[in-house]
């Protein structure tokens, strides 16, 4: 059994408000996804996520559409060197989905730009600078039935420069999203 160390407490803490403020709002969402993923440096990452769409879609044609959703989501990041690192984040995503509107099988892309809070400035060997980082996503998938969704993203996260150190740092994931 594992005791934690007083300098573990306040991220852990921070860590546990995320969840505690995510469930919370569960009840409003209407998307709940979960990902297993891999780092560049040999971390598998653990994500699960709120997504709430948005309600309104641009050039809307009979070849798709644009739309999107605000996503927010917790990431367990376990690394190698036994001193695993969690992360809140936050995001805007665009999604170009393909095909009429409301067809059984609509393939898409998404990207996005968003804000990512770390409880530790390293992961493995990569210095982030900061624990506040930009996670930058891209993304393709399809959407079964208007209910499952089934994807791949690659999300990167850096403070863009706004730190000495910057080594940032990618996650490849594979998701499953379950509307409600």
């Amino acid at each position: 059994m594992s005791v934690i160390s007083k300098t573990q407490i306040r991220p852990l803490t921070s860590v546990l408000g995320g969840i505690a403020l995510c469930l919370s709002t569960a009840s409003m969402a209407t998307d709940i996804s979960l990902a297993l993923g891999h780092s560049g440096d040999s971390t598998i990452t653990y994500r699960a996520g709120i997504q709430f769409p948005w309600q309104q879609s641009w050039f809307d044609t009979d070849a798709g559409r644009l739309s999107g959703y605000w996503t927010v989501g917790y990431t367990y990041w376990d690394s190698k060197d036994m001193v695993n690192t969690h992360s809140l984040s936050a995001s805007p995503v665009l999604t170009w989905e393909f095909g009429a509107r409301g067809a059984d099988v609509q393939p898409f892309l998404e990207a996005g730009i968003g804000l990512a809070a770390f409880s530790r400035n390293k992961i493995e060997d990569r210095e982030l600078g900061s624990s506040v980082n930009f996670e930058d996503r891209f993304g393709v998938g399809v959407r079964l039935y208007q209910r499952h969704t089934i994807g791949a993203q690659a999300l990167h996260y850096s403070n863009a420069g706004f730190s000495s150190h910057n080594a940032g740092i990618e996650s490849y994931n594979l998701y499953y999203r379950f509307n409600f």
